[in-house]
């Protein structure tokens, strides 16, 4: 048995986003494909289609989970399933002729499908975990060192992962970004597992060398995404004081259900979710 850790962010671009958010998705390895062809069949059941054949690559959380999207929802009383899928699957096949109707029904279809994907994630037994960095904390000089919410991310996952009968090896998928920040962030990685104490300890249990996938052929670095957007704009933790949108509460609640938790017999608490307010390493410069 082992687990894979699909690995995205949202609000790198420090722009709108209040939290920078890097978000794992893990899964046994034997649930991966029910879970696949589960999502497959909803895309079909809400949109009348799949996503990728509606946009011609991966449908981002920012545009299926934005405040357009709401605005669009709730201009209308919701709709019938039956409806809401036909009306959908014409604002996807037709987008050049919009009706109210058809962006109403479309709205509803997405917000109505990202909660079901967390469901389906949940029946499967999936596990989330994410470091939250504030838009504005201090980041480090050094950019070609492994950053604190990548390591903390890794610390969550061995954590979880060393919980487990057996220990599974866990395996890292990545969003294929630029070939070049690639091959850095691989390097990064790599003299993390190999240099440090930390990491030598974690790869025991993580293998050191990650994969990276196009996003756009890889249903669940979708839900890795989904993930990201919710607990950067919806879940509030401790020391998150940022506003939260109100609407994102019922899909902030299911990425709540899917969050790693464990209580050890020490009575310590293990949690997949990380605040980080300073990127810097301790005992770096502060200038």
């Amino acid at each position: 048995m082992s687990w894979s850790f699909f690995i995205d962010e949202s609000g790198q671009d420090q722009r709108a986003s209040p939290y920078e958010v890097l978000a794992a998705f893990g899964v046994e390895d034997r649930r991966i494909w029910p879970l696949i062809r589960q999502l497959s069949d909803a895309q079909a059941h809400f949109f009348g289609m799949r996503l990728f054949e509606a946009y011609g690559r991966e449908a981002k959380a920012q545009k299926l989970l934005n405040a357009k999207t709401y605005r669009l929802a709730g201009q209308m009383p919701p709709f019938d399933p039956a409806a809401r899928t036909r009306l959908a699957h014409e604002a996807l096949k037709d987008g050049a002729n919009p009706t109210r109707e058809r962006l109403t029904a479309l709205g509803q279809a997405k917000i109505a499908y990202c909660r079901f994907a967390l469901q389906l994630a949940r029946r499967q037994n999936a596990q989330v975990f994410a470091t939250i960095v504030p838009r504005a904390a201090p980041r480090p000089e050094d950019a070609e060192a492994l950053r604190k919410d990548y390591a903390y991310l890794f610390e969550r996952v061995f954590y979880f992962l060393n919980g487990l009968e057996d220990e599974p090896m866990g395996y890292l998928v990545f969003d294929e970004i630029d070939r070049s920040a690639c091959h850095i962030l691989l390097g990064q990685v790599s003299n993390y597992f190999v240099r440090t104490a930390n990491g030598r300890t974690r790869a025991r249990l993580i293998i050191p060398e990650p994969f990276f996938v196009h996003s756009d052929m890889t249903t669940l670095v979708q839900l890795a995404d989904i993930v990201a957007y919710v607990v950067s704009w919806g879940v509030r933790l401790g020391g998150m004081n940022a506003p939260a949108r109100a609407e994102l509460a019922p899909l902030s609640e299911e990425v709540l259900n899917l969050r790693f938790a464990r209580r050890l017999t020490s009575g310590e608490w293990q949690s997949g979710f990380k605040v980080i307010k300073d990127l810097r390493p301790a005992g770096g410069p502060r200038n």
